[in-house]
């Protein structure tokens, strides 16, 4: 047999049995996942049973097609902790771009309750603000693993962030979506952080920040009225305690009835076409009623878990772009989930932001389980860089 034959047959087979036998994933982490999805599914089961049959006549209703979206996400967290996440180098431009398009479809859609959040295709619906999370992530790892070395300058660890921030945070203004801009802003500043951007441009960018506001203010008026509105609201939710002030004041009484146990897991009263949508933003309020303030301590520790094993991974990863990667997964994940939990505890206005595992609804769960196969794929690569 020829060398080149033989060279080209030991490659084939060194191949084959590095795709049969990968490393293994930071199980840690993984079972992790499954233990807040697994505590998701069953409050938001608990917490949509009423709702459901009042709605749709099916009790079932909600947690059917969630467990169905899990099933989905599953797959695809397997799927991509098998796929080299360096695939990602090559795709953040285009993902950016459909991200960009699906911002600008949105704005034509038939809005609901007064904001254009949605793209719906028959029993199909896509967040487009989900996927610009994800963009943004996987733009801002391209950038910061190319240029790592030059974060400290306002060309390198500044000026590429703006102009993809800016096109980004002002369309889904136009929606008007102010939770998703805050968690967008919140998560590419983790990452220019971490990434090495200077802490003089934060500084500058806080007065930006302040001018920018004042910009919105003249030429946003309504949007204003809008954010105002909420403020107003949130500070004395009992000066409309039927109307814009309900679902606070409602989620206020779910947690204060759990005490220090619960009522014990369904056994919620607030959940009873009380508190509004128990389902999406305010089930962790149910669960609070339930499971009480230990249950609400439990969950808020898994997250916590959850991103400690996610900064290992981050650190042990063997590139900077992996590691960038699992930040900005790890910042997303966390950062909105207290955002969540600081809405229904009254903390901070009301911004209509999901609890992530918990919250119904499909697109996202699938696209965050997805993204926890990524974080899997830099620990597999990470322990496959060891041996």
């Amino acid at each position: 047999m020829p060398e080149q034959a033989k060279q080209l047959k030991y490659q084939a087979d060194l191949r084959s049995r590095l795709l049969s036998h990968q490393p293994p994933v930071d199980w840690p982490f993984a079972i992790l996942v499954l233990i807040v999805l697994a505590f998701g599914l069953v409050a938001l089961f608990s917490a949509s049973y009423p709702n459901g049959l009042w709605q749709y006549n099916d009790g079932l209703y909600f947690i059917r097609r969630q467990a169905l979206f899990a099933v989905l996400g599953l797959a695809a967290m397997f799927v991509a902790s098998r796929v080299d996440y360096h695939i990602f180098h090559r795709l953040a431009w285009p993902l950016m771009g459909v991200t960009l398009l699906l911002l600008v479809v949105v704005l034509f859609m038939p809005d609901q309750k007064g904001v254009s959040r949605w793209i719906r295709l028959g029993p199909v619906s896509v967040q487009p603000s989900e996927i610009a999370k994800f963009a943004v992530i996987v733009v801002f790892a391209h950038i910061i693993s190319l240029n790592y070395k030059h974060m400290k300058k306002f060309l390198y660890g500044v000026l590429p962030f703006l102009l993809i921030l800016i096109p980004l945070v002002g369309l889904m203004i136009l929606e008007p979506h102010l939770s998703g801009t805050v968690l967008l802003l919140a998560i590419g500043a983790v990452m220019m952080f971490v990434g090495g951007t200077g802490i003089v441009w934060f500084v500058v960018a806080l007065g930006g920040l302040a001018g920018a506001i004042a910009i919105i203010v003249v030429a946003f008026p309504d949007l204003i009225w809008y954010a105002m509105d909420r403020l107003e609201y949130w500070i004395d939710p009992f000066s409309d305690p039927l109307g814009k002030g309900h679902q606070t004041i409602q989620s206020m009484y779910a947690i204060g009835s759990g005490g220090l146990f619960g009522l014990g897991l369904g056994n919620s009263r607030q959940k009873h076409l009380y508190l509004p949508e128990p389902e999406n933003d305010f089930v962790f309020s149910i669960w609070c009623e339930e499971m009480g303030f230990v249950g609400a301590v439990v969950v808020i520790l898994l997250f916590v878990a959850l991103m400690l094993r996610g900064v290992y991974i981050a650190y042990k990863a063997k590139d900077k772009f992996g590691a960038m990667l699992v930040v900005g997964i790890v910042a997303q994940v966390i950062i909105q989930a207290a955002l969540n939990i600081a809405v229904v505890t009254k903390t901070i206005p009301n911004t209509g932001i999901s609890l992530p595992f918990f919250s119904y609804g499909g697109s996202s769960l699938v696209m965050l389980l997805g993204e926890m196969g990524i974080v899997l794929s830099v620990s597999r690569q990470s322990a496959a860089a060891k041996t």
